[in-house]
């Protein structure tokens, strides 16, 4: 069996966090807090580094495809590597109708002639292939997507900076006038902002699940955590940077789409097609990785009887049977998407709507406890136990703000009724087990 080199765990790990949120969701953020956005995501930003920096902690140490979930096992117990496990492979799930539905739109309004559904057929197929194949193939994939979208950003980062710089001709250069109302809505903007990005930094999990496939895991896993952090602060912060220092914050151009809005005022020739293409790139590399993410951590599942073992069928090392019943719920997830968008798969699609920061606050306990068990960790939580705790109470407060948010309310609770069922049939298997081996006894 051939394993994933350090090239394409460093590579996953920065182009994990960049997806095509990045590039049109964002616009929610600014909206809603405006210059100030830049804080809402240093906010969120800081909360996801932190929060990878305690993955890697613990995948350097325990490397493992089920990653986080086993990890949840070892310190809480079964029934929380059971719910974590199940919610994320359900997540990730309706994420791939989400994105497969988004890519075969922008392939469609290209060729219109090929129908949408035909479009999530070819996509979908193609990446499954892929990931059915020799695990390198997927990460040799996944290295040219990544580089791919690192390469835009960097050069959306080269044109913006210019631009404000009053290095291009045609351009007016605005200054720092567009910062002047930096705070438009107030910090309740920010918080607001917050909840809107927070979830653009989902996807850093995939690293730590390809590291159990590295050539060297714990090398692997520490090397792309260091590597990533700081470059996805400058990816991330640098980007709004550019966004509403070049452009008036409350333009209807940039609410739509801000990077697209940039580039116009540039005078990148068909800038939204520039986009399209980008984004596609994005969301074709969300694909496969959540494809891989989703089969891995069902195999995992299984190895511990978490999961039916018909899925533990391997070739060359790829676990066939859970790449196709993860990609079979996929397609699943899309048919509900085209017969009812607006009930069943909005009722979906809210369930696991912040299964994100569930994910990170069993993250954030497993780390606290299983650190008691590490004497020199390979990749050490700064701070710890100090910004442990914080990150776990970051995490809380935004749950917290959820709640109190009207819009917002309902996609959280709805994520804690899905969180409750996974959580009681893992403690009903835990009891089970328990009485069975104290029958044997």
């Amino acid at each position: 069996m051939t394993n994933l080199r350090q090239r394409h765990v460093t590579m996953i790990a920065l182009g994990g966090v960049i997806g095509a949120g990045l590039f049109v969701g964002t616009g929610a953020g600014i909206a809603l807090a405006g210059p100030a956005v830049l804080i809402s995501f240093a906010l969120a930003g800081l909360l996801a580094l932190l929060t990878m920096r305690m993955l890697g902690e613990m995948a350097a140490e325990h490397p493992s495809s089920g990653a986080f979930s086993v990890h949840a096992e070892k310190a809480i117990g079964p029934w929380a590597g059971f719910t974590i496990g199940w919610l994320y492979w359900c997540a990730v799930g309706v994420v791939l109708a989400v994105e497969a539905t988004g890519a075969a739109k922008i392939a469609s309004s290209w060729i219109p002639a090929v129908p949408q559904w035909a479009w999530v057929l070819i996509f979908m197929s193609a990446l499954t292939a892929i990931n059915l194949t020799d695990v390198r193939n997927f990460g040799e994939f996944e290295f040219w997507f990544a580089g791919l979208k690192i390469a835009a950003i960097i050069l959306f980062l080269a044109l913006g900076t210019a631009a404000i710089a009053g290095l291009i001709p045609t351009v007016d250069s605005p200054g720092l006038s567009n910062l002047h109302d930096f705070l438009p809505n107030g910090w309740s903007g920010v918080l607001a902002g917050l909840m809107a990005v927070v979830f653009a930094f989902g996807g850093l999990e995939v690293v730590t699940i390809a590291a159990a496939e590295a050539e060297d895991p714990e090398h692997a896993v520490g090397k792309a955590v260091r590597s990533s952090i700081t470059r996805l602060l400058v990816f991330y912060l640098g980007s709004m940077a550019v966004v509403v220092t070049l452009l008036p914050w409350n333009s209807s151009e940039v609410g739509a789409s801000p990077y697209v809005a940039v580039l116009d005022h540039i005078g990148i020739p068909a800038a939204g097609q520039v986009m399209s293409v980008v984004i596609l790139i994005a969301l074709l590399s969300a694909i496969n990785a959540t494809l891989y993410g989703a089969s891995r951590m069902l195999y995992s599942l299984a190895e511990r009887g978490e999961a039916p073992k018909a899925l533990l069928n391997k070739k060359n090392g790829v676990p066939r049977n859970a790449v196709l019943a993860s990609v079979t719920f996929g397609f699943f997830s899309v048919l509900l998407n085209y017969l009812w968008p607006d009930t069943v798969f909005l009722l979906l699609l809210n369930a696991v709507g912040s299964a994100l920061l569930v994910l990170w606050g069993f993250i954030a306990i497993s780390q606290i406890r299983l650190r008691r068990t590490i004497a020199n960790p390979t990749v050490p939580m700064w701070g710890y136990p100090y910004l442990s705790w914080l990150t776990l109470a970051g995490i809380v407060a935004i749950i917290l703000l959820m709640l109190s948010d009207e819009q917002a309310r309902g996609q959280i609770l709805s994520t804690g009724v899905l969180v409750a069922v996974i959580a009681a049939v893992g403690l009903s298997r835990s009891a089970s087990r328990r009485r069975s081996l104290r029958g044997r006894t």
